[in-house]
């Protein structure tokens, strides 16, 4: 890949020749790499590398970063190129302060646009339904999962559709009506949950959505859809809000069951006790 800001290659020493090859060939690799990294990589000086980004009509490493990283945003979205940009929103001190004080902005911003009456519907419908399955894929799993294990804890009949493919059908070949199917759907409307949503009219059974879509189209819509904010479109997608709004639900669900909750979850703290001493 070229990119037309950098010198023509007859205006520079072999150093500068070489820094401009690499950032053409590897440009997600450079965008994760600090400037003493670049120059250790190519074994050149961080001076050399200064003067290659003011040769290249920047006034520094960082302005040079963020042209590549521009360029690369309107050719692509890679999984790189959102990791870098989360980087440089740190302004190269990337630390677990401010990464928690980005997580808790996210958090912040779930809550105000998170309808807490869609919220209240959600758990009504977990309560209330003979079967619960959740598709998630990909990142989402995780929390996918997370739900899963929550909400059977607390007693409630619920099962994980495989993530893709006809095993999906075969999940969901038996949710018919009063079952609910929860679905993680973030930024776009996987084929799998596309058909999850087409089926639901023909096979009655209801749905829920985790999004990140503020409008989410018609066509795209389940029956409730839950907003949680994850980061920009091009940046590093976070999961704590997912996983917070997924244990509010758990929380929620077991304060709706009251005493009926305490008696499960005794249970299950039974059973696990009782099976883990040596049998004698």
């Amino acid at each position: 890949m070229s990119f037309d800001f950098l010198p023509v290659e007859n205006e520079l020493t072999r150093a500068d020749a070489q820094i401009m090859e690499f950032i053409s060939a590897h440009p997600d690799e450079f965008l994760l790499m600090s400037m003493r990294q670049l120059a250790c990589q190519l074994g050149v000086s961080d001076a050399t590398v200064s003067r290659f980004a003011r040769h290249s009509g920047f006034a520094d490493f960082k302005e040079l970063k963020n042209a590549v990283m521009k360029r690369q945003q309107a050719q692509k979205t890679s999984p790189a190129s959102k990791m870098a940009r989360t980087l440089m929103k740190a302004d190269g001190s990337f630390g677990l302060e401010g990464w928690l004080s980005q997580q808790q902005q996210y958090l912040q911003k779930t809550l105000e646009h998170l309808d807490e009456d869609i919220f209240d519907d959600a758990v009504q419908a977990i309560l209330s339904a003979r079967s619960i399955y959740i598709h998630a894929k990909s990142a989402s799993a995780s929390v996918g999962q997370l739900l899963m294990f929550r909400l059977r804890r607390l007693g409630l009949p619920v099962c994980m559709l495989p993530s893709g493919g006809s095993e999906v059908w075969e999940g969901l070949a038996l949710a018919g009506e009063n079952d609910l199917v929860i679905m993680f759907s973030f930024s776009k409307v996987s084929r799998e949950g596309a058909m999850i949503l087409q089926q639901a009219g023909e096979s009655g059974y209801m749905t829920l959505a985790f999004t990140s879509r503020l409008y989410v189209p018609a066509g795209q819509r389940a029956d409730m859809n839950l907003f949680v904010y994850r980061g920009e479109e091009n940046e590093y997608h976070s999961m704590a809000a997912p996983a917070a709004v997924v244990d509010a639900l758990a929380v929620a669900a077991a304060k709706e069951l009251g005493g009926d909750a305490a008696r499960r979850l005794d249970r299950l703290h039974a059973l696990k006790k009782k099976y883990s001493e040596p049998q004698r």
